[in-house]
Protein backbone atom coordinates (compact mmCIF):
# COMPACT_ATOMS: atom_id res chain seq x y z
CA UNK A 1 0.00 0.00 0.00
CA UNK A 2 1.21 3.47 -0.91
CA UNK A 3 -0.16 6.62 0.66
CA UNK A 4 -1.96 8.87 -1.79
CA UNK A 5 -0.29 12.04 -2.92
CA UNK A 6 -1.96 15.12 -1.38
CA UNK A 7 -1.45 17.07 -4.61
CA UNK A 8 -4.42 15.62 -6.52
CA UNK A 9 -7.33 18.02 -6.78
CA UNK A 10 -9.00 16.64 -9.93
CA UNK A 11 -9.75 12.92 -9.61
CA UNK A 12 -11.20 10.51 -12.16
CA UNK A 13 -13.11 7.46 -10.90
CA UNK A 14 -13.81 4.54 -13.24
CA UNK A 15 -16.20 1.64 -12.68
CA UNK A 16 -15.22 -0.72 -15.54
CA UNK A 17 -17.65 -2.98 -17.38
CA UNK A 18 -17.82 -4.03 -21.01
CA UNK A 19 -21.37 -2.78 -21.66
CA UNK A 20 -21.49 0.10 -19.16
CA UNK A 21 -18.25 1.65 -17.90
CA UNK A 22 -19.02 4.43 -15.45
CA UNK A 23 -16.78 7.46 -15.13
CA UNK A 24 -16.87 10.41 -12.78
CA UNK A 25 -14.59 13.37 -12.24
CA UNK A 26 -14.52 15.43 -9.06
CA UNK A 27 -12.57 18.54 -8.11
CA UNK A 28 -11.48 19.18 -4.54
CA UNK A 29 -11.68 22.85 -3.59
CA UNK A 30 -11.35 24.06 -0.02
CA UNK A 31 -11.71 20.48 1.22
CA UNK A 32 -15.06 20.15 -0.54
CA UNK A 33 -15.70 17.80 -3.45
CA UNK A 34 -17.57 19.09 -6.50
CA UNK A 35 -18.72 16.96 -9.42
CA UNK A 36 -17.15 18.10 -12.69
CA UNK A 37 -18.45 15.42 -15.05
CA UNK A 38 -19.93 11.94 -14.96
CA UNK A 39 -21.52 9.45 -17.28
CA UNK A 40 -21.48 5.95 -18.66
CA UNK A 41 -19.79 4.53 -21.74
CA UNK A 42 -22.61 2.42 -23.18
CA UNK A 43 -21.87 -0.33 -25.67
CA UNK A 44 -24.84 -2.11 -27.28
CA UNK A 45 -25.08 -5.89 -27.00
CA UNK A 46 -24.55 -6.20 -30.77
CA UNK A 47 -21.08 -4.66 -30.62
CA UNK A 48 -18.03 -6.91 -30.59
CA UNK A 49 -15.84 -6.92 -27.49
CA UNK A 50 -13.00 -5.28 -29.41
CA UNK A 51 -15.28 -2.42 -30.51
CA UNK A 52 -16.47 -1.93 -26.92
CA UNK A 53 -12.90 -1.88 -25.59
CA UNK A 54 -11.90 0.70 -28.19
CA UNK A 55 -14.93 2.84 -27.27
CA UNK A 56 -14.09 2.64 -23.56
CA UNK A 57 -10.47 3.67 -24.17
CA UNK A 58 -11.50 6.46 -26.56
CA UNK A 59 -14.16 7.91 -24.25
CA UNK A 60 -12.03 7.72 -21.11
CA UNK A 61 -9.13 9.27 -23.02
CA UNK A 62 -11.30 12.12 -24.28
CA UNK A 63 -12.64 12.88 -20.78
CA UNK A 64 -9.05 12.91 -19.46
CA UNK A 65 -7.96 15.28 -22.25
CA UNK A 66 -10.89 17.61 -21.60
CA UNK A 67 -10.84 17.66 -17.79
CA UNK A 68 -7.15 17.14 -16.89
CA UNK A 69 -7.38 14.88 -13.83
CA UNK A 70 -4.08 13.94 -12.23
CA UNK A 71 -5.26 10.76 -10.50
CA UNK A 72 -7.40 7.85 -11.64
CA UNK A 73 -9.11 5.45 -9.26
CA UNK A 74 -10.51 2.13 -10.45
CA UNK A 75 -12.58 -0.43 -8.70
CA UNK A 76 -10.28 -3.15 -7.42
CA UNK A 77 -10.54 -6.69 -8.64
CA UNK A 78 -13.17 -8.88 -7.09
CA UNK A 79 -13.73 -12.59 -7.27
CA UNK A 80 -16.35 -13.52 -9.85
CA UNK A 81 -17.97 -16.93 -9.80
CA UNK A 82 -17.93 -16.99 -13.60
CA UNK A 83 -14.46 -17.04 -15.13
CA UNK A 84 -15.68 -15.65 -18.47
CA UNK A 85 -17.27 -12.66 -16.70
CA UNK A 86 -14.05 -12.02 -14.80
CA UNK A 87 -12.01 -12.07 -18.01
CA UNK A 88 -14.36 -9.65 -19.78
CA UNK A 89 -14.35 -7.30 -16.77
CA UNK A 90 -10.55 -7.44 -16.78
CA UNK A 91 -10.50 -6.45 -20.43
CA UNK A 92 -12.73 -3.42 -19.78
CA UNK A 93 -10.54 -2.50 -16.84
CA UNK A 94 -7.47 -2.80 -19.07
CA UNK A 95 -8.94 -0.46 -21.70
CA UNK A 96 -9.51 2.16 -18.99
CA UNK A 97 -6.05 1.61 -17.51
CA UNK A 98 -4.38 2.13 -20.89
CA UNK A 99 -6.18 5.46 -21.38
CA UNK A 100 -5.18 6.66 -17.91
CA UNK A 101 -1.59 5.42 -18.19
CA UNK A 102 -1.10 7.00 -21.63
CA UNK A 103 -2.21 10.33 -20.14
CA UNK A 104 0.35 10.01 -17.35
CA UNK A 105 -2.15 9.82 -14.49
CA UNK A 106 -1.27 8.25 -11.17
CA UNK A 107 -3.51 5.18 -10.97
CA UNK A 108 -4.94 3.66 -7.82
CA UNK A 109 -7.46 0.98 -6.97
CA UNK A 110 -9.87 0.56 -4.09
CA UNK A 111 -11.80 -2.60 -3.25
CA UNK A 112 -15.57 -2.36 -3.84
CA UNK A 113 -16.38 -3.05 -0.18
CA UNK A 114 -14.01 -0.28 0.97
CA UNK A 115 -15.69 2.19 -1.37
CA UNK A 116 -19.14 1.31 -0.01
CA UNK A 117 -17.81 1.52 3.55
CA UNK A 118 -16.30 4.96 2.88
CA UNK A 119 -19.41 6.37 1.17
CA UNK A 120 -22.36 4.67 2.85
CA UNK A 121 -20.77 3.33 6.02
CA UNK A 122 -21.65 -0.27 5.16
CA UNK A 123 -19.46 -2.49 3.00
CA UNK A 124 -22.36 -4.49 1.55
CA UNK A 125 -24.52 -1.48 0.64
CA UNK A 126 -26.81 -1.70 -2.38
CA UNK A 127 -26.11 0.31 -5.56
CA UNK A 128 -29.10 2.59 -4.91
CA UNK A 129 -27.78 3.52 -1.46
CA UNK A 130 -24.39 4.39 -2.98
CA UNK A 131 -26.04 6.51 -5.70
CA UNK A 132 -28.20 8.40 -3.17
CA UNK A 133 -25.23 9.12 -0.92
CA UNK A 134 -23.11 10.28 -3.88
CA UNK A 135 -25.95 12.59 -4.93
CA UNK A 136 -26.09 14.01 -1.42
CA UNK A 137 -22.32 14.36 -0.97
CA UNK A 138 -21.87 16.14 -4.31
CA UNK A 139 -25.13 18.10 -4.13
CA UNK A 140 -26.23 16.75 -7.51
CA UNK A 141 -29.66 17.86 -8.78
CA UNK A 142 -30.61 14.31 -9.78
CA UNK A 143 -29.58 10.77 -9.01
CA UNK A 144 -26.66 9.70 -11.22
CA UNK A 145 -27.06 6.39 -13.04
CA UNK A 146 -25.64 3.42 -11.15
CA UNK A 147 -22.36 3.06 -13.07
CA UNK A 148 -21.57 6.78 -12.95
CA UNK A 149 -22.51 6.87 -9.26
CA UNK A 150 -20.07 4.04 -8.54
CA UNK A 151 -17.34 5.91 -10.42
CA UNK A 152 -18.03 9.10 -8.48
CA UNK A 153 -18.01 7.05 -5.26
CA UNK A 154 -14.55 5.75 -6.16
CA UNK A 155 -13.27 9.30 -6.65
CA UNK A 156 -14.86 10.42 -3.38
CA UNK A 157 -13.44 7.45 -1.46
CA UNK A 158 -10.00 8.24 -2.85
CA UNK A 159 -10.35 11.90 -1.90
CA UNK A 160 -10.96 10.81 1.69
CA UNK A 161 -7.53 9.15 1.70
CA UNK A 162 -5.97 12.55 0.95
CA UNK A 163 -6.97 13.77 4.40
CA UNK A 164 -4.06 13.93 6.78
CA UNK A 165 -6.33 12.17 9.29
CA UNK A 166 -7.03 9.21 7.03
CA UNK A 167 -6.18 5.81 8.48
CA UNK A 168 -6.68 4.04 5.18
CA UNK A 169 -4.44 3.91 2.18
CA UNK A 170 -5.08 2.89 -1.40
CA UNK A 171 -3.18 0.56 -3.67
CA UNK A 172 -1.20 2.24 -6.41
CA UNK A 173 -1.05 0.35 -9.71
Amino acid sequence: MVAASPTHSVILGIDPSLRGTGYGVIRIENRKAKAVDHGTVRCPAGWSRSRCLAEIARTVGSRIAALHPTACVLEGLFYAQNLQTALIMGEARGASLVAAAEAGLEIFEIAPRKVKQAIVGYGAAQKLAVAKMVQRMLDLPSLPDADAADALALALAYSQTLSRYSFDSVKRI
